[in-house]
């Protein structure tokens, strides 16, 4: 019979000369990784670990599985190469029975170092190099379920469902001396296999009816059956399989968004990167359970689990919870013309393993992936992820989350059964309200196309504050303005089929350098450490989340100028009553947010109270703001002071606060632009060309913000010689 042992103990890990003794999971970036580019250290690293040879009766086998190694992998077994794999989130495994001995040394080559055949290559996260998941050693009978197709378990399982009933289909594969294949559903009965030998392997085929089937529904009632094949052959069991699935019906309407068990369902979506503070991608299951139960929390239905495989345990937990799940691969960002058949292998794999989960809807075939354009190459490889998934999986769609430059009649943008745009309006480009402006102006245009917003956040970091946020101030403060804008546009928009927060935590992201705290991504709703929860996770709490509960906004923004100040509070209860130093200050009726205006002059302690709930912060009145508040000292200034008149400006010319399109409508304003975006990063985007509302959208930021936002890094005196030549260029009309 089968058995399985974890193989995480006493290995080796060498890096640059260097051995150290270490357990798995393991990753060496776990700290340069999460600390900015100048760190960050790609290349290739080895684990060995010795070991016994494992008792092996007369034609039984040994494997070796790996749940995750990134980004490429060698095997060997004393010596001699047992596997190779390309791709850093699923799991393979090696067959070493050929190559045991009395003892033996196993060694693990690991290479996160850039290439141009495996995905990812250019993403806004960190690859961690390492064995960052489980190893088991399995051994198995002569006859056995299938360990060697990409990395599956041999058994697959679809429901198939019409009214009260349901027939449960199954498929699996093994050795080919294998006998007879019997399945059976805990509580349900057990049936048996037909079997046909197909391309070497024994192939079974068959079903079961559930009469009046209980369906898996969503977090309401996630009910999961469990199935367990066993294979016989000589007369007795060999092996056996087991794995657990639910029944569930879903659709999508163009008008109406979301459908589960036939009823409507929006999906209020956060998306989750895998890694935290200090860890890397190294995660415990207790570190899994607690982002489920953080996520949980805040009222979510579903979860977009970004940009890559993720742990079979979290896809486990999503089935049990009753999570929504949407699953891709990490085709992301920028196209490699020798990456296709790393996409498809990675995407193979990932239905194959992931195959049998409740939770999941959608196979989704690349990210933002148009950074450099749309070209036939990149065409036809979608082309071909999309036939492989509805030939591997007719009964789940195939999906994509557009770069926000995709124009919206790329015919890429039709290629999938469903699809989101990722917007960033109100945080990189434009306005909070341009996002309304684009679904409306889609859903207009193709009112019989199914959209979702898949991606859409502000960053922010806690020791930033203001009393007046504003777009690219990193404050806490602003994102919670950006999120209480964006839950406001959903609500009257149902045809939005599903929404993803990025992101519900903080992630490490090598290449950023932002806002004093480099080597992170601060959209998180959550910081990296999961210690703390933004204001902007609790105006979540009040839409979503039926558990009642009281926030006040602004406990990290203690020190205020301002001699009236706004206190907020979130709440998913009708009434709130604040009171000020113990004294009832007001009452408010109403939904989500009240806001009241308390006058201040010393320090004051703020008591937010609905019912039994309460809550409480101290706030203090100063007479000159607090410099930890800003991202940089150059940005401390007196808000409530008027306006002061810019030195850059000089009446009737050009300045760095003109727009890029006032800038641009002149003869000379045109020729600087022409000279100084194009050593601007990103600024020579296939797709940013070709977009018509995108280029106008850009054309109305002032010149100094466009340069901001787009890591343009200019000292004062640059920005002085640049404004002094703008200064020389009079304005038209």
């Amino acid at each position: 019979m089968r058995k399985t042992c974890l193989f995480n103990d006493n290995w080796q890990f060498e890096k640059e000369g260097a051995v150290t003794s270490v357990s798995l999971p393991h990753t060496w970036n776990a700290e340069d990784g999460q600390t900015g580019p100048a760190m960050y250290w790609r290349g290739t690293c080895l684990y060995r670990k010795s070991f016994a040879r494992p008792a092996l009766a007369d034609g039984q086998k040994a494997y070796l599985e790996f749940r995750g190694v990134n980004s490429s992998a060698r095997v060997c077994v004393n010596g001699t190469e047992a596997a190779a794999h390309d791709g850093g989130y699923s799991t393979f495994r090696a067959d070493i029975t050929g190559l045991l001995q009395e003892e033996n040394l196993l060694e693990v080559a690991v290479d996160n170092a850039p290439n141009d055949h495996v995905y990812p290559q250019r993403a806004d996260f960190t690859f961690y190099g390492g064995i960052y998941r489980d190893v088991y050693l399995i051994t198995v009978e002569k006859e056995h379920f299938d360990l060697d197709y990409f990395g599956g378990s041999g058994l697959q399982i679809t429901p198939k469902l019409s009214g009260e009933d349901a027939e449960i289909f199954f498929e699996t594969w093994s050795t080919p001396g294998t006998e007879r294949i019997c399945v059976s559903v805990e509580g349900v009965g057990e049936t048996e296999l037909s079997l046909s030998l197909q391309d070497g392997k024994m192939v079974g085929t068959g079903s079961l009816p559930i009469p009046k089937v209980h369906r898996w529904d969503g977090l309401a009632d996630p009910f999961l059956y469990t199935a367990k094949a066993v294979l016989y052959a000589g007369g007795a069991v060999q092996d056996e399989v087991s794995s657990r699935f639910g029944c569930r019906e879903y659709a999508f309407d163009p008008q109406k968004g979301f459908f589960l068990n036939g009823r409507s369902y929006p999906l209020h979506g956060v998306s989750r990167h895998q890694d935290r503070q200090g860890v890397g991608n190294a995660l415990t299951r207790a570190m899994h359970e607690e982002d489920m139960e953080l996520i949980l929390s805040m009222g979510a239905n579903s979860i977009r689990l970004a940009h890559y495989q993720h742990d079979q345990y979290f896809y486990d937990l999503c089935d049990e919870k009753g999570i929504v799940a949407w699953a891709e691969i990490p085709y992301i960002t920028v196209h490699m013309d020798g990456g296709r058949a790393n996409t498809i292998s990675q995407m193979t794999e990932l239905i194959t393993q992931n195959y049998n989960h409740a939770s999941i809807i959608c196979w989704a075939l690349s990210n933002e992936i148009t950074l450099n354009g749309v070209t036939d190459d990149l065409m036809e490889n979608h082309k071909i992820l999309n036939d492989l998934v509805h030939r591997m999986d007719p009964t789940r769609v195939s999906a994509m989350a557009n770069l926000f430059l995709l124009e919206t009649d790329s015919p890429l943008v039709r290629l999938p059964d469903i699809r989101g745009y990722n917007l960033y309006y109100g945080w990189y480009v434009g306005d909070m309200t341009d996002n309304d402006t684009w679904f409306d102006d889609f859903h207009a245009k193709y009112p019989d196309v199914v959209i979702g917003l898949t991606e859409y956040g502000a960053d922010s970091t806690i020791a930033l504050q203001s009393p007046k946020p504003e777009k690219g101030d990193y404050t806490e403060s602003y994102q919670a303005v950006y999120h209480e804008h964006m839950l406001e546009l959903f609500s009257t928009r149902p045809y939005i089929w599903g929404t993803y927060c990025w992101n519900m935590f903080e992630f490490a992201a090598a290449g950023r350098d932002e806002a004093g705290d480099p080597g992170k991504n601060h959209k998180g709703l959550i910081t990296f450490d999961r210690r703390c929860k933004k204001d902007a996770y609790y105006i979540y709490k009040a839409w979503w989340s039926d558990e009642a509960f009281v926030h006040l906004c602004g406990s990290r923004y203690h020190d205020r100028v301002e001699p009236v100040t706004e206190v907020k509070v979130y709440s998913n209860q009708p009434e709130v009553t604040l009171y000020v130093d113990d004294v009832l200050f007001g009452t408010q009726t109403g939904s989500h947010i009240f806001r009241f205006q308390v006058p201040i002059s010393g320090v004051h302690q703020i008591k937010a109270v609905s019912g039994t709930l309460e809550d409480t912060m101290e706030i203090a009145k100063v007479s000159a703001p607090n410099p930890a508040y800003f991202a940089s000292a150059d940005q401390v200034r007196n808000w409530f002071d008027p306006p002061a008149v810019d030195p850059m400006d000089r009446e009737g010319y050009l300045s760095i606060n003109s727009s890029l399109g006032e800038i641009g409508s002149t003869q000379g304003g045109a020729k600087l632009l022409e000279s100084l975006m194009s050593r601007l990063p990103g600024a020579g985007n296939a797709a940013a060309q070709q977009n018509p509302a995108m280029q106008a959208m850009v054309a109305r930021q002032p010149l100094k913000k466009v340069l901001q936002q787009g890591g343009f890094k200019l000292d004062e005196k640059q920005l002085g010689e640049l404004n002094a030549m703008l200064n020389r260029i009079p304005k038209q009309g």
